[in-house]
C-alpha cells in the first residue's frame, strides 16, 4: 500500500444551533480575550449575532475586525494583525466564508508572532505557534475551516498561498443556522465548488490515498443530494447542515489530496475578472473534466455511483463502459450546473476570445495545482479548455 500522510482539524462539531456554546468553547481552550474575524456582509446580515449574544450572556469580553473583504489582500491580513496585538487578543474566531476564514487563519498565527506574513508564504515557512482558532463557516463550499491553508491577494491579479498544519483550527463549528440567509447564487455556487473539491481530491495524481477517497466519496454523496434543495430552499437546516458537512468532508479530502487543473483554471478568472471563486470552478468544471477523461475515466466512472442516480447501471468495469459512464458523470455535472441557474459560459459574464491567451498563460503558471492533475496541461490545452468555457460548449 502507498505510504500517505493525513491532518486534520482536531475537533468538527457538527450540530444546528451550536453557535449558542462559542463562549464555553472558547472556555474550553483558554481563550478569555477572543478576536472574531470577519466581514461587513456577516455585520449587515446580523450574522454575528448569536456570537455576540453568546458571549454577552456569559459576560465575555470581545473584539471584532469586521474588514475582510473577499480575496482579502496582505494589507488587510497586516491591519487584522496589527488591531490583534493592540487589543491583546489570546484567541481568534473566524466567522465567516473563506476569506474570513483564511485571514483569521494567519492572524491567529501572526499575532502570536514576530514573523511577518511575507516570512511564510510557501509551504511549511511558519516557525511560530498560533493562539488558539475557532472557525466557523457560513458558506458551505471553501471547506477552509479543515484545510491548512490561507490564500492572500498579493498583487493586481495574483494570489499566493501560505501553506501548513500549523493553520488547522482546534475547533471547527458547522451550524446550518448560520447558512439560512444566503442566496441561491450563492449557495449553488459554494455548493458546485465543494463538489469540485471532492472530484478533484479523488483524482489527485500524486497524494490521493484511501482517506481522502472515502471523504470525497462521503461529501459528493451529501452535496449532490442536497445542493438543488438548498439553493431553492435555503430555510431547510438539515439540508443546509447536509451541505455543511459535505462541504467540511470535501475540505479534509482535498487538504490531504490536492486540487487540480479546475482549480488551477478557475484562479486566473478571479484575478483578472474578479469572477467569485466557487462560481470560476463551475464554468471550467465540465471543460477539464472532458479534458481529463482520457486519463481517469475509471475514477469519475466510480464517482458516478455517489453522484448520479442508478449511474452503476452503466459501469461493468469494461473500459468503453467506465469511459461512457465517466461521459454522463460529465453531462449530468453539466445539467446540475444550468438547474442550479449558475451562468453557462464565460462569454455570459464578459470575456471575450482575447482574454484567452491571457488566461491560459496564468493557469499555467499554476504548477502548484496542475502536478495534481490526472493529464498533464499544456498551454495549447488551456487554451482549448478556456475556448470551450467562452462559449459553455463540450468538446469530446
Amino acid at each position: 500500500m502507498k505510504s500517505f500522510v493525513f491532518s486534520s482539524t482536531k475537533s468538527i462539531i457538527s450540530e444546528i444551533g451550536v453557535i449558542s456554546t462559542i463562549a464555553e468553547l472558547c472556555h474550553s481552550l483558554n481563550i478569555l480575550r477572543p478576536l472574531i474575524v470577519t466581514d461587513q456582509g456577516i455585520i449587515d446580515n446580523d450574522l454575528i449575532a448569536p456570537v455576540i449574544n453568546a458571549f454577552n450572556n456569559a459576560q465575555m469580553q470581545y473584539w471584532c475586525f469586521d474588514k475582510v473583504v473577499a480575496d482579502p489582500p496582505e494589507a488587510i491580513v497586516v491591519e487584522a494583525v496589527k488591531y490583534a496585538k493592540q487589543s491583546k487578543i489570546d484567541g481568534v474566531i473566524g466567522l465567516g466564508g473563506g476569506s474570513s476564514l483564511d485571514t483569521a487563519k494567519l492572524v491567529a498565527l501572526l499575532a502570536n508572532s514576530d514573523e511577518s506574513i511575507a516570512d511564510i508564504y510557501g509551504i511549511d515557512n511558519i516557525k511560530a505557534k498560533r493562539f488558539p482558532l475557532i472557525l466557523i463557516p457560513t458558506t458551505a463550499g471553501t471547506g477552509s475551516e479543515v484545510t491548512p491553508i490561507s490564500i492572500v491577494t498579493t498583487g493586481a491579479t495574483t494570489k499566493t498561498g501560505v501553506v501548513s498544519a500549523e493553520l488547522l483550527p482546534d475547533i471547527a463549528l458547522l451550524d446550518a443556522s448560520l447558512t439560512i440567509s444566503l442566496p441561491p447564487h450563492i449557495t449553488a455556487a459554494t455548493g458546485i465548488d465543494a463538489m469540485v473539491h471532492a472530484i478533484e481530491a479523488f483524482t489527485s495524481a500524486i497524494k490521493k490515498n484511501p482517506l481522502s477517497d472515502m471523504l470525497a466519496k462521503s461529501a459528493l454523496e451529501l452535496l449532490s443530494k442536497n445542493i438543488v434543495e438548498a439553493t431553492f430552499n435555503g430555510e431547510n437546516l438539515e439540508v443546509r447542515q447536509a451541505m455543511l458537512l459535505g462541504s467540511c468532508l470535501a475540505g479534509q479530502a482535498f487538504a490531504n489530496a490536492p486540487v487540480g487543473a479546475v482549480h488551477a483554471m478557475a484562479y486566473p478568472l478571479g484575478g483578472q475578472f474578479h469572477i467569485a471563486h466557487g462560481l470560476s470552478n463551475a464554468l471550467v468544471l465540465p471543460h477539464v473534466m472532458t479534458f481529463n477523461k482520457s486519463h481517469c475515466a475509471d475514477l469519475y466512472a466510480e464517482l458516478a455511483t455517489h453522484i448520479m442516480p442508478d449511474s452503476g447501471n452503466d459501469n461493468d468495469n469494461d473500459g468503453n463502459s467506465s469511459l461512457q459512464t465517466a461521459e454522463h458523470l460529465i453531462h449530468f455535472l453539466h445539467e446540475l450546473i444550468a438547474k442550479l441557474q449558475l451562468p453557462q459560459s464565460l462569454a455570459e459574464l464578459g470575456i471575450q476570445e482575447k482574454h484567452i491567451d491571457p488566461l491560459a498563460n496564468d493557469a499555467l503558471a499554476q504548477t502548484r495545482l496542475l502536478i495534481n492533475n490526472p493529464k498533464t496541461v499544456s498551454l495549447e490545452d488551456a487554451k482549448q479548455i478556456y475556448l470551450n468555457a467562452l462559449t459553455g460548449k463540450r468538446n469530446g
